[in-house]
């Protein structure tokens, strides 16, 4: 019997066969460079989603944001961050509310001994920014005072925020604070350009809300009903005995340990 050859049958079957194989491999490695190049791209946009995800977050905050220097939600803010108490110097713990008249009071008399005492180190000063006369008086303007005067601290500008938002408090209780006010306070405190942009993005996410109302909540609960509220070394005084600069700076020096 003649023996079956296993060589291809023509010269045709051969190339059908080389094309085949050749085909084979083109096509695999064109599949693979088109996933390369996929996972290229949705790596690149991932990224960019990321830088801008991380961007947003560090405006808003997710709900659970907290100003420069506080360490937990319903803790207060520590002022003059930049300033190295002297060793022994008492904390001084101020509670205010944005619309509440006495405590534009006390800051019109006692706010530039208390910035000159913070700022010669001998006082850490603390401020507990509340917000329940929102409630009282039907608005929101202590609130969004609150979280503007916090989107500020991101900008280095709390103290002067502060400042300007109870030395343009209304002269009628309860006619709160306008956008553009607010915005207005930003600016006359020196914030502008990107930061200014940055600022307002920060008060209408309401970046800082959630940490007002956690102010409110813890302050209420340490047993703080009313504004302003003064501590020194969280043993609250009274403020008939700390009614004049210079009452206040000897209640501070008997504080110093």
């Amino acid at each position: 019997m003649a023996k079956k050859s296993t060589q291809p049958t023509s010269a045709r079957q051969a190339k059908i066969e080389a094309a085949r194989t050749s085909g084979g491999g083109g096509a695999n490695k064109v599949v693979v460079a088109a996933v390369v190049v996929i996972v290229a791209i949705i790596a690149v946009v991932g990224g960019v989603i990321w830088v801008q995800q991380s961007s947003e977050d560090a405006i808003t905050g997710g709900g659970n944001a907290l100003p420069p220097g506080v360490t937990a939600l319903g803790a207060g803010f520590p002022a003059f961050a930049d300033v190295t108490p002297a060793e022994g110097a008492p904390t001084l713990d101020i509670y205010e509310d944005f619309q509440c008249p006495a405590c534009k009071q006390f800051e019109d008399l006692l706010g530039p001994t208390v910035e000159e005492l913070a700022t010669a180190g001998k006082v850490k000063v603390v401020y507990h920014v509340k917000n329940f006369l929102d409630d009282n008086l039907g608005n929101d303007s202590s609130t969004r005072a609150g979280n503007a005067a916090f989107c500020a601290a991101d900008a280095g500008k709390f103290q002067e925020f502060h400042n300007q938002v109870f030395t343009n408090q209304p002269a009628e209780e309860g006619d709160g604070f306008t956008d553009a006010q607010l915005t207005g306070f930003a600016e006359a405190v020196g914030i502008s350009g990107s930061a200014l942009e940055t600022w307002q993005q920060c008060v209408d996410a309401g970046k800082y809300v959630d940490y007002v109302n956690s102010v409110e909540e813890q302050s209420f609960a340490d047993g703080v009903r009313g504004t302003p509220t003064v501590k020194i070394d969280g043993e609250e005084v009274e403020l008939g005995s700390i009614a004049s600069p210079e009452l206040l700076t000897q209640a501070i020096e008997n504080a110093s340990t």
